[in-house]
């Protein structure tokens, strides 16, 4: 299940989730690429606190709602390494709001990260990987939330649903060119943002949580790797979550 020599771009990579999944990819052998938005600083920090083998980790900063960035992005991937075997489609954001509050910004905002993001992506890459003998995998971030909605989320829940259609469209569209499409839905999970919650609050998540805890980035990277390795090779179409039994 090792993955050397492979190439995997992750998006929204700098930190939580989409952070611990290049760690974890990286660690089993394959060549990185961490997308996001934010500072080249933050990048290169996150460059060199993974790289510590000799398999190859670089960063490119790219707005993925932005359709000619994404495609300068995959380019300059496809030059250096000459393919590209998985996408992790994990950048994402949240603009929280009770549906008759909600701003119309903030309602395009999420969409366009989101879920647009997700489509400039995996419609840029799916090229590339139709051209490859070997195919690819595909692997989208989705939440529990797209599956039940949430108060105040109606902008995320909308986001993440369309992820979990998308995901099994792609599945259908791509499979006879060897390209495997599943979704994660993480369920509540220790984020920065989840740790600056109330604890009268943290604990009302967990009584929600058959498991008793919120789960970690590593138990998510932890289905992304199988998804993305060979263990996963007759599975497409699939939404995996992870959320400690929350949503049976």
């Amino acid at each position: 299940m090792e993955l050397y020599d492979k190439v995997a771009l992750i998006t929204g990579a700098a930190r939580g989730i989409g952070r611990a999944i290049a760690l974890k990819l990286y660690t089993h052998g394959a060549n990185i690429v961490i997308n996001d938005i934010v500072s080249e600083n933050e990048i290169n920090q996150n460059l060199q606190e993974i790289k510590k083998g000799t398999n190859e980790v670089i960063g490119i900063k790219a707005d993925i709602t932005k359709l000619d960035e994404v495609e300068k992005m995959i380019k300059e991937i496809i030059k250096k390494f000459g393919k590209i075997d998985f996408l992790v489609n994990n950048a994402g954001i949240i603009r929280d709001s009770l549906l008759i509050r909600m701003k119309e910004g903030d309602w395009d905002a999420v969409i366009n990260v989101n879920l647009k993001g997700a489509f400039n992506c995996s419609r840029t890459v799916a090229k590339y990987m139709m051209r490859q003998k070997t195919g690819g995998k595909i692997v989208n971030i989705s939440s529990v939330i797209g599956l039940i909605g949430n108060i105040g989320q109606s902008n995320y829940a909308a986001s993440k649903a369309g992820i979990i259609g998308l995901t099994k469209s792609m599945a259908k569209e791509l499979a006879l060119r060897n390209i495997n499409v599943n979704a994660v839905a993480p369920g509540f999970i220790e984020t920065d943002m989840t740790q600056k919650l109330p604890e009268k609050i943290r604990s009302g998540l967990q009584e929600k949580i058959p498991l008793r805890r919120l789960g970690t980035v590593e138990d998510v990277a932890q289905v992304v790797y199988f998804l993305i390795s060979e263990a996963s090779d007759y599975i497409t179409g699939q939404v995996i979550k992870v959320d400690g039994g929350m949503v049976m």
